[in-house]
């Protein structure tokens, strides 16, 4: 699989735009760094753009950005906080693995269902991630969205389910 395996995988028409401008910001080189994502290309979708910088010496994540309507699940703005700090512990093993996985192979992934559970608000929609590395070469962080409705899970709600796609 590829990135056009990932890109045709995408259904909403913003997460697949966010992907679009990931794989022209990498201009050639295996992945764009950070500085390499640029806001206004994606200005109308970034209130559902997070990123994280991966920390390899702590095996830690720390958040660089959450858009307005990710801030709004978790009630702050994540930036400078460590994933540790930000997934209830029951949710974080399983989070952590998904987004280092990520980085270290890398790869990237796409889920859609319910796509978080944080108190009694649920969404369902889309996420994608994908790596980004300084050097173009050594993924060193992950940028993704997530596009949901926000609502109370039901019976008919189907299970997240996830993808994963090889980087080319």
């Amino acid at each position: 699989m590829s990135f056009g395996d990932f890109e045709r995988a995408i259904i909403s028409p913003a997460l697949r735009q966010i992907a679009q401008h990931w794989n022209s910001a990498r201009a050639g080189r295996r992945m764009p760094a950070w500085s390499d994502i640029k806001p206004a290309a994606i200005a109308p979708h970034l209130p559902i753009v997070w990123a994280y910088r991966y920390d390899a010496a702590a095996d830690n994540f720390i958040a660089r950005l959450s858009g307005e309507r990710i801030a709004q699940v978790f009630g702050k703005n994540l930036r400078g906080l460590s994933m540790r700090d930000i997934y209830p512990p029951a949710d974080y093993p399983r989070l952590f693995a998904r987004v280092k996985r990520v980085v270290t192979e890398p790869a990237f992934h796409r889920n859609a269902g319910l796509v978080f559970r944080h108190v009694d608000r649920h969404g369902i929609g889309e996420r994608i991630i994908m790596p980004l590395a300084t050097d173009g070469t050594h993924a060193d962080g992950i940028v993704g969205a997530t596009e949901y409705e926000n609502r109370f899970a039901s019976e008919q709600d189907k299970p997240e389910s996830e993808e994963w796609f090889a980087l080319d």
